[in-house]
């Protein structure tokens, strides 16, 4: 039962480092950009949308669809990061237990 002791305090460090990096991750921003850089938006790390810069050549009548999608294009640009960049926080904090996490709920590995 030595070893039982030894998982729990492993456990319990991990999921320390699992809160420590979620923390890190909510102050964590990534931009996404679309049309040649013609879109950027950046994203927090909970997913919000905190920005939105565009190309002033764009503003212009009848460009209203085109902006639309380049903007839904940055976004998911911007998540995509912003999925890989958790990816790789909540491995790198689970460490050599994170083969282990991966079936439970609520941990994206």
């Amino acid at each position: 039962m030595k070893d039982l002791g030894g998982l729990m305090k492993q456990a319990q460090a991990m999921q320390q480092k699992l809160q420590d990096a979620q923390a890190r991750l909510a102050e964590t921003t990534v931009d996404g950009t679309s049309g040649g850089g013609m879109v950027t938006v950046t994203l927090m790390g909970n997913g919000e949308l905190v920005r939105v810069l565009m190309d002033e050549s764009l503003v212009q009548p009848g460009e209203g669809e085109v902006i639309a999608d380049l903007i839904i294009a940055a976004h998911a640009d911007a998540k995509k990061k912003l999925d890989a960049k958790q990816a790789q926080m909540m491995q790198d904090a689970a460490g050599p237990m994170a083969g282990l996490m991966g079936g439970l709920p609520g941990m994206k590995f």
